[in-house]
């Protein structure tokens, strides 16, 4: 059976009789339910037959609107690919109470929407960051909450953002968050500055999730909050859209003022002090469909790096045919297999026994799968010679989201560290 592995059963710490938290029965099985097979095949139909096909489409709808104040409107096509969508039953997969898909099963489709990160993520209405702040507001919102802010997220009518860096600190640890959230009677007054936050530019982002600090002098891991922070409320300011390598995404990435922004007590998320297990909780999930993205990225890249290889000719003979070449198409093959069962792990193991029993894999998954795209991605970029540096390819824009995805949710070092952290636990 396909991505099935015997296991001895669970493992023990080194200087303990007592075996680790691991929940291993004797086989770890990655094969994909029927129901994935059926998805994933129909998500695969919908990109070759609808997605890939308006890519063209919609660069040149924004190509037409770059430098204007029009750059972040929605491209007419993606609303066109959400009702294609919606037909084809391809909607809100991320999301197991909706879908009935666990996160091993999603991941396969999530690789499928890698191939066209820009549009099949949205098209299908599984784009980050409103995927983590629906399971978020899933989780942890009200009852008016979640009518006023989920329902709309979950039919596509709205998008969201999720605002936690700063920078002035080092906010991938989230306790050195500086944002105040100040209770004064019955309203929030929020001050602070934030940045690349994903999502603002677009004007069909209707809310904020904000994290700052509520408590001061509480325990590290008890100062911060979430509140809900509508876009409209005074004191809500972007100061400016910040491009990523020098690519502006329709949907912008952030710096935002906020002062004396008021809310009412009731756009808490969870209980105050509840912020930083928030912030934990939305973060697994979350990573597993960044990664499989990725993986597809990187997949794409290999086909690009194929069909370049087997048609192009220099110093007398395809580029097939030179030894380098096929050693950089074989390093890329067995990278994405690797990556891929790591990251199929990761989600079996949060399926069996939540984000706590998967924290190596998670923060593993978060170094490997990046460095591996990266470096994969730069080797079609290689072998498509000048023309890989340009629009001609997806190749650039994939390099630069690629190594964008290596700062999301923490630089390298941070995953790195909690990964040693793991393995010093065991020989204690």
């Amino acid at each position: 059976m396909p991505y099935s592995v015997p296991y001895s059963g669970e493992t023990t710490v080194r200087g303990s009789a007592d075996p680790a938290p691991r929940p291993y029965p004797a086989e770890v099985d990655f094969q994909p339910s029927d129901t994935a097979v059926d998805y994933t095949q129909r998500m695969r139909a919908f990109l070759d037959e609808s997605v890939l096909p308006a890519e063209p489409i919609y660069e040149s709808w924004r190509a037409e609107r770059r430098g204007t104040p029009n750059e972040w409107d929605t491209p007419p096509i993606l609303e066109q690919l959400k009702d294609d969508a919606r037909s084809r039953g391809l909607w809100n997969l991320f999301l197991p109470d909706v879908s009935k898909l666990s996160n091993l099963d999603y991941a396969h489709v999530a690789e499928v929407s890698g191939w066209s990160p820009v549009i099949a993520p949205e098209a299908i209405n599984c784009q980050a960051p409103d995927t983590g702040n629906m399971e978020t507001l899933h989780l942890f919102g009200t009852p008016e909450q979640k009518e006023q802010w989920l329902v709309p997220l979950l039919d596509g009518e709205i998008r969201s953002a999720f605002a936690m860096t700063e920078p002035d600190v080092a906010s991938s640890d989230a306790t050195n968050v500086q944002t105040s959230i100040r209770r004064d009677g019955d309203d929030y007054v929020i001050n602070g500055r934030k940045w690349w936050i994903s999502g603002t530019a677009d004007p069909r982002c209707a809310v904020f999730i904000v994290m700052g600090k509520t408590d001061p002098d509480a325990q590290p891991h008890r100062q911060q909050s979430m509140v809900l922070v509508p876009r409209d409320t005074p004191g809500v300011e972007i100061i400016r859209n910040l491009p990523v390598f020098g690519y502006q995404d329709q949907h912008g990435h952030s710096e935002i003022q906020f002062t004396d922004v008021r809310v009412p007590v009731s756009n808490l998320l969870g209980e105050e002090g509840g912020g930083f297990a928030i912030a934990q909780a939305r973060l697994g999930p979350g990573r597993i469909h960044h990664c499989m993205r990725l993986i597809g990225m990187a997949e794409r890249s290999v086909e690009a790096m194929v069909a370049r290889a087997t048609s192009r000719v220099a110093f007398g003979r395809p580029l097939s045919e030179q030894g380098v070449v096929r050693e950089q198409i074989a390093n890329s093959r067995l990278e994405i297999e690797q990556a891929r069962l790591l990251v199929l792990k990761t989600a079996w193991l949060i399926d069996r026994g939540g984000a706590r029993s998967a924290r190596t894999e998670i923060a593993g998954i978060k170094v490997v799968v990046p460095r591996i795209a990266c470096a994969i991605i730069d080797r079609a970029i290689q072998i498509h010679g000048a023309g890989g540096m340009s629009d001609d390819f997806p190749l650039a824009y994939f390099y630069a989201w690629a190594r964008a995805l290596r700062m999301a949710d923490g630089p390298d070092e941070v995953h790195l560290r909690s990964v040693a952290r793991e393995e010093l636990k065991k020989a204690r």
